[in-house]
């Protein structure tokens, strides 16, 4: 992954770039410890390694860190995409959708078999770009600790 092409895309006062060294750690990390649902109380240790291993989108007004999405997967036949999320004062103006186009046309991201994420609602939004309810639920299984960051073993 580290021989990946950079992908940076400006327009107007806000860029879009796959540039790990651009990315803010400590606005990601407060967002997702204290803002994000599924994931409160997150360690910044955990957030920086979850970005050091994963191909992240940061979003930014000028020079400054606004919005972020991330991508594991393999590269071939599957991506989970997580941690999505634009900051309230810059929503309403398209960017989570900007942000997603940029995503799904990545060009290391093109052919996969499955696209998979969780969300408790933004469903309009990955509609528009193809996802759907999963058909099958009853083939699917999890493994979760939802408290793993208050209660870590």
């Amino acid at each position: 992954m580290n021989s990946m092409q950079i992908i940076t895309e400006t327009k107007g006062d806000f860029t879009i770039t796959t540039d790990r060294a651009k990315l803010d750690l400590t606005v990601i990390h407060d967002f997702l410890a204290n803002e994000a649902y599924w994931c409160k109380n997150i360690p910044f240790d955990r957030v920086k390694t979850s970005a050091d291993n994963s191909l992240n989108f940061g979003l930014f007004y000028k020079d400054k860190q606004i919005g972020y999405a991330r991508i594991i997967t393999d590269f071939s036949t599957i991506a989970y995409l997580g941690d999505v999320f634009v900051l309230k004062e810059f929503r309403g103006q398209g960017l989570s959708k900007w942000l997603m186009g940029k995503i799904i046309s990545h060009p290391n991201l093109q052919g996969l078999r499955r696209w998979v994420l969780l969300t408790k609602d933004a469903h309009e939004l990955y509609k528009k770009f193809g996802w759907t309810n999963i058909a099958n639920p009853e083939k699917w299984m999890e493994k979760t600790d939802l408290n793993v960051y208050i209660n870590p073993k």
